[in-house]
Order: C-alpha cells, then sequence, then structure tokens
C-alpha cells in the first residue's frame, strides 16, 4: 500500500470488460484511465475508484484490485502517489456529464496491448498492462491476451 507520509493525489483503473478490453477514455484524441483524486466523500481508494468510474464513464465495476503506486518527484512540491488499479466492468449506463466539468468522455474499449501507446504514460503504462493482464487472466478468467471482441466505442 501507500505509505503514510505520501499523499495519494489520484487513481486511476484499468477497468475491463467481459471480452478482455480495457476502458480508456477519448476526450477530443487525448486518452485516460477512468480516475481522479480522492474526496472526502470517499472511504478509501476502492470507493475512489468507484465514484469516478460512475461519474467519468458511468460504468459500474466489481472485483478491485490494488496494481500499486508510483511516487512523482517534481521541484518545489512535496512527493505524493498516484495509485493504480484494476477491476471488472459489471454495466454500462448511459453517457451524461461529468459532474467535474461537465465534460462527457468518449468509452473505448481496446486491447491491453494497444492502451498502454493510447495512454503515453511510456514504460510504466506497458508493466501496468502486464499486471492486469496477469490479474485478468488468472484471477477473473478473463480473455486479455486475445479479447474476444474488437476495439470499439461504447455509447
Amino acid at each position: 500500500m501507500v505509505p503514510a507520509h505520501l499523499l495519494v493525489t489520484q487513481v486511476y483503473g484499468w477497468l475491463i470488460d467481459d471480452a478482455g478490453r480495457v476502458l480508456v477514455q477519448d476526450i477530443d484524441g487525448w486518452h485516460n484511465l477512468p480516475g481522479g483524486t480522492p474526496e472526502s466523500c470517499d472511504r478509501g481508494l476502492v470507493d475512489t475508484l468507484v465514484r469516478e468510474a460512475r461519474e467519468e464513464s458511468q460504468v459500474e465495476v466489481v472485483n478491485p484490485v490494488y496494481l500499486g503506486f508510483q511516487e512523482v518527484r517534481r521541484p518545489g512540491r512535496a512527493p505524493y502517489a498516484q495509485v493504480r488499479m484494476t477491476a471488472r466492468i459489471s454495466r454500462f449506463d448511459a453517457r451524461r456529464p461529468d459532474p467535474d466539468g461537465g465534460q462527457i468522455y468518449q468509452r473505448l474499449m481496446t486491447s491491453l496491448a494497444c492502451a498502454p501507446g493510447l495512454l503515453g504514460w511510456g514504460q510504466p503504462a506497458v508493466e501496468q498492462a502486464l499486471e492486469v493482464q496477469r490479474v485478468a487472466a488468472t484471477w477473473w478468467r478473463l480473455p486479455v491476451t486475445a479479447p474476444s471482441a474488437a476495439a470499439v466505442y461504447v455509447p
């Protein structure tokens, strides 16, 4: 888990559907995973992930798994943590604006092999995707190495 001296500034999730694809948000050609900042209403990292998945991408998630964190050090700032988790998507709801900013994100379901390139996070994204692949294949028996459906935007 995250050491107590590090403030968690974001919790992002690799959210996997039953076909073995991951949800990547498309914001006018810029890509990201669902997630955001812990808020006072959250009782922990899982609450943040569940809330952000609902607010940003209108999906319900189950079986959350903590993957780890990266410690970020920037000049003039105290070190902080960015948490990564994975979870299964149990339901897609109708798209609606994110309460934080009013943006409606497009929901791209794509393979774990393609997601790191879309995210543009370099080697850390590749390593995270490999860990998600291991969890999803081993724990959930999902076809993540060969998704059973093509990449698609979910309305």
